[in-house]
């Protein structure tokens, strides 16, 4: 089993920024839509021996940051839990919008890389409150706002549920993550610009 913070980390790195995530949102699905699709999840789509690579191949067709932890339980659960919402699309009828028009890769990333290693995907199938938490969380980072939410309303929602907020010890750890991963990437984008300007001018 991978450490939590180490997941943390790379979730931070591969996440892009939840700052930016909020500014860029489109109007999407409804959250109680959502949730209860998750509950609806076939008990073979958690069964350890599915190969939830070959589900990635066969839903996303496009790689994950989550499957470099193919032994982690949770993280793997998490990952099934997010294909399933991908997958039910085919198989329960279309979220309006589709939630496969959205970042679907990165959302299945975050459920399995930031939810999952501080809430147990078991528990989003029993518990109101994690079952809004994963809804809530894959619905950001696949581009989308709950319907009828503004996006402070959406934040402070998230927010209020978040299972990572309330674990102060770890939410420490995963900001000193997330501000490193910051200073990277503007550091990666003055390099650029640098570059853009040295080239121009040559």
């Amino acid at each position: 089993m991978a450490d939590t913070e180490r997941l943390l980390a790379i979730w931070a790195e591969r996440s892009g920024g939840e700052d930016d995530a909020w500014k860029s949102l489109r109007p999407g699905p409804r959250v109680d839509e959502v949730a209860a699709r998750l509950s609806a999840i076939p008990r073979s789509f958690l069964d350890e021996r599915v190969s939830v690579r070959a589900l990635v191949g066969d839903i996303l067709h496009r790689p994950l940051a989550c499957l470099d932890f193919a032994d982690d339980a949770r993280v793997i659960r998490g990952a099934a839990v997010g294909l399933w919402l991908l997958a039910s699309e085919d198989l329960i009828g279309r979220f309006s919008p589709e939630l496969m028009r959205g970042r679907a890769d990165l959302a299945v990333d975050a459920l399995a890389l930031r939810l999952a290693p501080v809430a147990d995907p078991a528990r989003w199938l029993t518990d109101d409150e994690r079952r809004t938490e994963a809804a809530r969380t894959f619905l950001l980072w696949s581009g989308y706002r709950p319907a009828y939410e503004d996006t402070d309303t959406a934040r402070s929602l998230l927010a209020a549920c978040d299972s990572l907020t309330r674990n102060r010890a770890l939410a420490e750890a995963y900001e000193g993550h997330r501000h490193r991963a910051e200073i990277a990437r503007m550091l990666r984008e003055a390099r650029r610009k640098e570059a853009a300007a040295r080239y121009s001018t040559e």
